[in-house]
């Protein structure tokens, strides 16, 4: 029942297909993680327990795209982009649509070596005056310090704009090294309520590098045709969850077998005492 409830069987790695492999921006950023957690998710279906969407940042994404596409409508740049002194345009394009939606396409490329098919979805992308593409990523949160890149945990931030400027220097076009995080801030400080949250909007620059990618597609592919699950990965919570949690597991499920033997047992018994009775 278990692994009935959560092994998952589809779109799962196959060494013996010769069709593409689809793997999204989101399961390279899991390798990167934990190469372990990531061959338990993608070779044999068993995934993370799922985290509770954040509806909240979904809505601040949502608006911001809508605020973006105005501007954008009249090729011209957004106030929060000339604070900066950002010196370009949001991106107009007819597959804008497209790269949005992770879920049906997003922006693609097949990695011929790997013959992996690499997929993305994006939140925006701009456009300087020479031309380049400028990844863009939108982020909310809410805290009293300064917004920053600073944290261990936002590496995955990066590695995501880094993947994106990869996918679409490989679908033709030219990208500036450069990208941005419009990141909203939810204010606390204000008397009340009163029916509305506001938000500080303020936009980071990113210098990122895909030299990383090559390499790292290439394990990927190596870690999925493998027959060996890789070792764990002393720095991933999950891998260290299983690990102090199994035992108890096993003593549990132990206690338990013992207790049901027993309950049988007791219940055989009544059975052959009720039956004696007639």
């Amino acid at each position: 029942m278990w692994q009935a409830y959560f092994k998952r069987t589809k779109g799962l790695f196959d060494s013996k297909s010769k069709d593409p492999f689809k793997l999204s921006r989101s399961k390279i950023d899991l390798y990167a993680e934990c190469p372990r957690c990531f061959y338990l998710d993608v070779k044999l279906g068993i995934g993370k327990p799922r985290g509770f969407p954040f509806t909240l940042n979904s809505a601040v994404d949502t608006l911001l795209k809508k605020e973006f596409d105005i501007h954008r409508a009249h090729n011209r740049s957004h106030p929060l982009m000339e604070v900066y002194g950002i010196d370009a345009v949001p991106f107009a394009h007819e597959k804008l649509e497209e790269w949005r939606d992770a879920m049906k396409r997003g922006i693609t490329c097949i990695h011929e070596p790997t013959n992996l098919k690499i997929t993305g979805g994006i939140d925006d992308v701009w456009v300087n005056k020479d031309d380049e593409l400028m990844i863009v990523d939108y982020k909310a949160t809410s805290k009293t310090a300064e917004v920053t890149l600073d944290a261990e945990w936002q590496d995955g931030y990066k590695r995501q704009i880094e993947i994106y400027q990869w996918l679409f220097r490989q679908n033709g076009f030219k990208v500036s090294d450069t990208g941005y995080f419009v990141y909203a801030n939810g204010k606390t400080d204000r008397e009340a309520f009163d029916g509305k949250l506001e938000f500080d909007v303020k936009i980071i620059p990113y210098t990122g590098s895909t030299d990383w990618i090559e390499q790292t597609l290439k394990d990927i592919r190596k870690c999925l045709e493998s027959d060996d699950l890789p070792p764990v990965n002393d720095n991933c919570e999950y891998c260290g969850y299983i690990r102090e949690a199994s035992p108890f597991i096993e003593k549990t499920k132990i206690e338990v077998k013992k207790s049901n033997t027993k309950v049988k047992k007791e219940i055989k018994k009544i059975a052959s005492d009720q039956s004696s009775l007639f």
